[in-house]
């Protein structure tokens, strides 16, 4: 049989299969569906420095290919997390990954010391949020911030600290090198690409907010062409995320350079797709004698 096993800064996860942040919740809902060890790990969803409502509905509108959303970080905030929703995570037998999010470097500095303090594995950096200090454009869209909350975090994080990189950026490569020599450990990407849709009856648009966050199947190649561009940039581990519904899915994103994956929208249409997708992984490495998946990362052989 393969080994699955994977490590991601220091941290093991038993197979490369990430719960994606904002599609798992904190798992509760999916434990009733089979043991959340079944998982390599559990990305959560995203938590900001105080309890947070979120956006107006409508908020999330289906597209073709894939599904927009805007629910606008709806969470109970980082120290409900850790009272509430930590001690039971740590007894499901997967590795916990807690996602923050602010919109100043000082909201992520109090979130990353508190986490450090707490028993999650990994801390990752959501950096597509607006830095209101500098006007509301997002921390990843240019080296310098993206660099800048880096660093600052790193001071405060004494947890492997992994940095989700946005979409919407005109050179991934150099964002994925400023943020790795601002410490990063690790990196995950792709965040959701930008998008909307329009009523047609109303001629508005169909969220509330007017744009949203592009997610799903449709995202696959750009994720790939983004993974493959930053990997060859950087030394530290990539985990790919960005429309994988099937265990092909990953295989791609392995061999594009990712040591690890997360899965996110497949989960609100099929449950039960890590099962399926570990199931066809395991398959693929056994009939082609790989014997660990590890193997894979960067295997791809550009013309």
């Amino acid at each position: 049989m393969a080994d699955l096993q994977v490590n991601i800064a220091g941290v093991t996860f038993g197979n490369p299969l990430i719960a994606a942040s904002g599609t798992f919740g904190f798992g509760r809902e999916f434990a009733q569906f089979y043991p959340l060890s079944t998982l390599g790990g559990v990305a959560c969803k995203g938590l900001t420095l105080r309890e947070r409502a979120g956006n107006p509905p409508p908020r999330i509108a289906e597209t073709p290919g894939g599904m927009l959303n805007s629910v606008g970080l709806q969470n109970p905030g980082v120290e409900h997390f850790i009272r509430e929703d930590l001690p039971w995570l740590r007894e499901q037998g997967t590795a916990v990954i807690a996602n923050i999010a602010g919109n100043t470097p000082e909201e992520y500095c109090k979130m990353a010391e508190r986490l450090s303090e707490a028993e999650v594995d990994m801390v990752e950096l959501n950096i597509s949020c607006p830095n209101v200090k500098q006007g509301g454009a997002a921390f990843g869209t240019s080296c310098e911030s993206a660099a800048a909350v880096t660093a600052a975090v790193r001071r405060y994080c004494k947890k492997p600290l992994m940095v989700k990189l946005s979409p919407n950026v005109t050179d991934i490569g150099e964002i994925a090198a400023a943020v790795e020599g601002a410490g990063a450990d690790a990196l995950s990407m792709i965040n959701t690409l930008t998008g909307m849709r329009i009523d047609l009856r109303t001629r508005r648009p169909i969220l509330k907010n007017n744009t949203g966050g592009l997610s799903g199947p449709a995202l696959l190649p750009v994720a790939l062409r983004m993974v493959w561009q930053a990997s060859s940039r950087v030394k530290i581990p990539v985990v790919g995320l960005g429309g994988i519904s099937t265990w092909r899915d990953v295989v791609e994103m392995l061999l594009a350079g990712a040591s690890a994956v997360q899965i996110g929208t497949v989960l609100f249409s099929d449950p039960y797709a890590p099962v399926k997708i570990l199931e066809g992984l395991e398959a693929y490495l056994n009939e082609n004698e790989i014997p660990a998946v590890s193997e894979l990362t960067g295997k791809v052989k550009p013309w």
